[in-house]
């Protein structure tokens, strides 16, 4: 009788987990407003809000009894069904973006997955088989393969090829250079994909009439302009999206994060030569737009419009960028304090690595992103008490 062949057993591997994150050596054990407390009590300012996601905080109640309520009613049908709650949902999201019809994912990287997808069946519709959108350096669109390309981060990329192709890349905040590779690509370009402030890139804000000049650009080529506001969306630029401070619309909007507050939902819409593009069969989530998650999205967006919480990202955001300003000027470690609402970016002139637990150990929780740029997104409920706590840390922190 032949012995049965033991399981392949890796001895270096010595969690359940697969290493996937550097992660801080810290666990928090609840959240109360904006705060998170660990296992010994002790509470922390968070400032990075679950990367942007928890909009309205830690224990919103009125998130939380929506959420409560809906577990107890009903949590998932799937999409063979008519879902009310998702229906009532793409019209709340396309009323506050002036869009005209939406998908429903789960994260910010399936949004624009999908938006890809869209924008490569309406060039198939031109009869363009080899499609082409452009992106931009310094970008981040997410993880999966299709986002991973659009992204600018050989980090990120080394060991996944080989990526998909029909992506060109230009400098961000260059609409001439935009203009180039579409006359060069001529032809074979459906669309232009832009952050409309690059936030894992370094919160990099561009010229004030960037998204105007793109919007003219693509109605002059016949392109989609697809913005990614997974992270600027939902109010945390104090609008309910980032392009309406332009007073354009985009034919193609994702968007997640602070959608769900903290719940897995994203979102893609479209208007105008884009909407009415996806059919039957086209695209699809076996999750996406479950009643459960429609629920806590629409309990994000009554308390953003009840509470005002738009409005206090756009007072709190200029209070911190101008007070920061002010208080670091001078400052040599210093390079530039730059933001939009409550989506902050400190520049130093080297890595702030060092920075995060140094917070941590004043009671701010903070991240660092490309390397050098400490990056604040607070809950969107921040109040002027909070927002000076957190200027009076980081201002002490670097002037040791």
């Amino acid at each position: 009788m032949t012995a049965a062949t033991p399981p392949l057993v890796n001895a270096s591997v010595s969690t359940p987990l697969m290493s996937n994150y550097g992660r801080q050596q810290i666990a928090f054990v609840r959240g109360e407003g904006c705060y998170l407390v660990d296992a010994e009590g002790r509470r922390y300012f968070d400032s990075l809000a679950g990367v942007a996601v928890n909009a309205l905080g830690h224990s919103h109640p009125g998130f939380i009894a929506a959420v409560r309520e809906q577990v107890g009613t009903l949590v998932h049908t799937s999409n063979h069904f008519e879902v009310p709650l998702q229906t009532a949902l793409a019209a709340e999201l396309c009323q506050r973006a002036g869009m005209q019809q939406a998908f429903l994912c789960n994260s910010g990287a399936e949004s624009i997955e999908a938006a890809i997808k869209l924008a490569r069946k309406w060039g198939y519709g031109k009869g363009i088989s080899e499609p082409v959108i452009i992106v931009t350096e310094g970008a981040f669109h997410g993880r999966t393969l299709g986002a991973l390309t659009a992204t600018h981060s050989a980090t990120y990329q080394e060991g996944f090829g080989p990526l998909p192709g029909g992506f060109v890349r230009v400098p961000y905040n260059d609409v001439d250079a935009v203009a180039k590779a579409a006359s060069h690509h001529a032809g074979r370009v459906v669309g232009v994909l832009v952050e409309p402030v690059q936030g894992e890139g370094g919160v990099n804000v561009p010229a004030a009439d960037y998204l105007n000049r793109l919007r003219a650009l693509c109605d002059q080529h016949d392109l989609l302009l697809m913005l990614d506001e997974v992270q600027t969306g939902n109010g945390r630029s104090g609008r309910w999206f980032a392009f309406q401070l332009n007073g354009i619309t985009p034919d193609i909007l994702a968007t997640a994060k602070g959608l769900g507050n903290g719940f897995p939902i994203g979102a893609t819409l479209a208007a105008g030569k884009a909407a009415g593009v996806f059919q039957p069969g086209h695209h699809g989530s076996t999750f996406g737009g479950s009643p459960l998650a429609c629920r806590a999205a629409l309990a994000v967006y009554e308390a953003l419009d009840k509470e005002d919480l738009i409005g206090n990202a756009e007072r709190q955001g200029r209070y911190l960028v101008d007070t920061l300003r002010q208080r670091l000027a001078g400052n040599s470690k210093v390079k530039e304090v730059r933001g939009l609402g409550l989506l902050i970016g400190i520049e130093l002139h080297k890595s702030g690595k060092d920075l995060v637990p140094r917070a941590r150990e004043r009671g701010l929780i903070l991240n660092v992103t490309a390397d050098k740029v400490i990056r604040l997104v607070p809950p969107l409920t921040i109040c002027r008490e909070e927002a000076d706590f957190v200027i009076d840390t980081i201002v002490q922190l670097l002037q040791e």
